[in-house]
């Protein structure tokens, strides 16, 4: 471990060489003495060449299941390049025109990861670029969605996910987190359909089909997002509202009733909401993921409907991003930590704020324990459980792991233990204050916080050990846990289970969904038929609504070969796209002969109603 020595020289050092881009917040304004990398996941020369705006005009096909249209940027040659670089993935360029005149352009063979770079020569006064393009069938950003794979039934659906680097296979553009601009778009679509964007939305189906969009803030191409479909629209409050297709609305709109008291808290905590509206949009099954943070419109996961809004942290999480992350972006993916592990952190503080302490103590111990299941996954010593990441050469999703999420926030959670939460909080909404709209790297990060909350403090920089935390493997030493009290009777009861001894159903009456997976996941690899059947006959576990509960008890269901829950696990599988509850099923088929069959079968079976990104991650475990 490097200590206060080691610490001071790296400060010194990260001074020297972030200074001004910290100031600016723009990976476009690093100068000669910046020595910091530039982002290797993006093959643009957004660094030359600065992307101010796009105006993009395009039609959805549901038919050649393809996007059409132009992408129209304007810019500014502030270097004098003679080209213009742009990313693409899978995507075909028809033409190409710099201010109104027809150029030639060349398009890279693709590069593992990446796609295919596309040149256009530009002069130094060139203002905009004009791109003709379709989408590929192996765009990955996007699903295409039959009736049949929706929740209603009845009509077709799209919906991009761009992150990491997937706004490149439906938009030619500069693919960087630290890359902003503003945008406007028209979206052509059949009639009777909605398009929706991360910018300013309708709330109704018009009769034309074609829908106009404006984003007057800056924003990275992974906040970009488009979804089309038969959606419907209602009112939380004011300012934040759900969307979903009409079957869903109802449903959506009762588990949602605290979406506009969460932002009122999360604005006491670290200021003002700057994107106006804040609404949810929740997707059909398929969804990878359980929430994407587009602005103005979270995408979510339908796993979220519990029917009792015991889920709801999830959109608590997206919102926060809304500081973190949306107007204070990572500079690039090696530094993902200051997105997630700053969301993770304020997550956990607004939903202490609105359920109270040992409702989110619950929160942090469940996210401990995916911090140890992280590290253990990964390997104690890999470079991978460094929050500073090195992804030169690979797929950034390798490093979206719970180790940025997790790893960060205990980093910030022992920074406010060790600082005091009065004075952690003012730094915060300093740091959200000055660098908002604006990108960051880790070591500008470290630089800042030494200058406005350490200040060369030796006893409070060796307490923290940065080093470790930062540019070390594993959980450092000084990670902060504190065991929820509603735990321990949680474990009390496990042990009197696991003994023989009857639970007692007026303990278990009031647990929420922390105490009951805090109960599940922590039995023994595996539990006998009788105990299976025993917990299942007591608490409906294969019937149960919740989808987190589900998953874990489905796993254990394989594990201890408890048939009675093949078909609902089978249905779930069916009917649920998010790579979270996947992932851990089709592992734990995959451990037996028996299972490996039953894998195969059911991923064959099922493969058309997941995302991609989703597939991308199965098919290297179902092998």
């Amino acid at each position: 471990m490097i200590k206060y020595a080691s610490f001071c020289l790296l400060v010194c050092i990260a001074i020297t060489a972030c200074k001004n881009a910290a100031t600016t917040g723009s990976s476009n304004a690093a100068t000669k003495d910046t020595t910091i990398v530039k982002d290797v996941h993006t093959q643009s020369n957004a660094d030359s060449v600065i992307m101010k705006h796009l105006d993009l005009d395009i039609k959805v096909n549901f038919e050649t299941k393809q996007i059409a249209g132009v992408a129209n940027w304007s810019i500014e040659n502030k270097d004098k390049v003679t080209e213009l670089k742009l990313d693409t993935y899978d995507m075909s360029i028809d033409s190409v025109f710099a201010d109104g005149k027809l150029v030639k352009f060349i398009l890279d063979s693709p590069v593992k990861y990446l796609g295919s770079a596309l040149h256009i020569p530009i002069s130094a006064n060139t203002g905009s670029i004009a791109i003709h393009y379709k989408t590929g069938k192996d765009a990955i950003a996007l699903q295409w969605l039959g009736p049949q794979q929706t929740h209603d039934k009845k009509h077709p659906f799209l919906y991009t996910q761009s992150e990491s680097i997937y706004a490149r296979s439906w938009i030619p553009c500069a693919d960087g987190p630290g890359i902003r601009y503003t945008y406007n778009a028209r979206v052509e679509v059949p009639k009777g359909l909605m398009a929706l964007m991360s910018a300013h939305n309708p709330q109704q189906i018009n009769d034309s089909g074609i829908y106009y969009f404006d984003m007057e803030i800056p924003v990275p191409a992974y906040l970009m997002a488009l979804a089309v479909g038969d959606i419907s629209f209602k009112s939380i409050d004011e300012h934040t509202g759900v969307y979903a297709e009409p079957g869903m609305i109802d449903k959506a709109r009762y588990e949602f009733e605290d979406v506009g008291k969460m932002v009122g808290a999360a604005e006491k905590l670290y200021g003002p909401y700057r994107w106006g509206r804040y609404d949810v949009l929740v997707l059909p099954p398929g969804f990878p993921i359980g929430g994407m943070e587009n602005p103005r419109l979270t995408f979510c996961t339908p796993t979220v409907i519990a029917g009792d809004r015991s889920l709801v942290n999830l959109i608590t999480h997206e919102l926060a991003h809304s500081w973190s992350g949306n107007l204070v972006t990572n500079a690039t993916w090696n530094d993902f930590w200051l997105n997630e592990g700053f969301t993770d952190y304020f997550e956990h503080r607004i939903s202490e704020a609105m359920y109270g302490k040992s409702f989110a103590d619950m929160i942090w111990e469940l996210g401990y324990q995916d911090f140890v299941a992280a590290v253990n996954d990964l390997g104690k010593d890999s470079k991978d459980t460094w929050l500073k990441l090195d992804l030169k050469g690979r797929d950034p999703d390798d490093g979206l792991t719970d180790i940025a999420y997790e790893k960060g926030a205990h980093f910030l959670k022992l920074i406010e233990n060790t600082v005091g939460r009065e004075k952690f909080d003012a730094f915060l909404k300093k740091y959200f204050d000055e660098h908002a709209f604006k990108t960051i790297y880790t070591e500008q990060f470290l630089v800042y916080l030494n200058d406005n909350l350490l200040k060369g403090d030796t006893a409070l920089i060796n307490k923290i050990n940065i080093n470790a935390w930062v540019y070390g493997p594993g959980i450092p030493a000084n990670c902060p846990r504190d065991y929820p009290e509603r735990f321990k009777a949680v474990d009390t009861t496990r042990t009197e289970f696991l003994t023989g001894k009857p639970i007692s159903k007026s303990i278990t009456a009031t647990w929420t969904t922390n105490e009951w997976l805090h109960f599940l996941r922590n039995m023994p690899a595996k539990l006998s038929l009788a105990q299976m059947k025993f917990l299942d006959e007591s608490y409906h576990f294969t019937k149960t609504g919740n989808s987190e509960i589900a998953d874990v008890w489905f796993v254990m269901s394989l594990s201890a070969d408890y048939k009675p829950a093949y078909p609902a696990m089978e249905q779930f599988l069916s009917s649920v796209g998010r790579r979270k509850f996947l992932e851990p099923l089709y592992t734990e088929m995959m451990k037996t002969p028996a299972g490996k069959e039953m894998a195969k079968s059911l991923y064959a079976k099922y493969k058309m109603n997941y995302h991609p990104l989703a597939q991308v991650s199965l098919e290297k475990i179902v092998k």
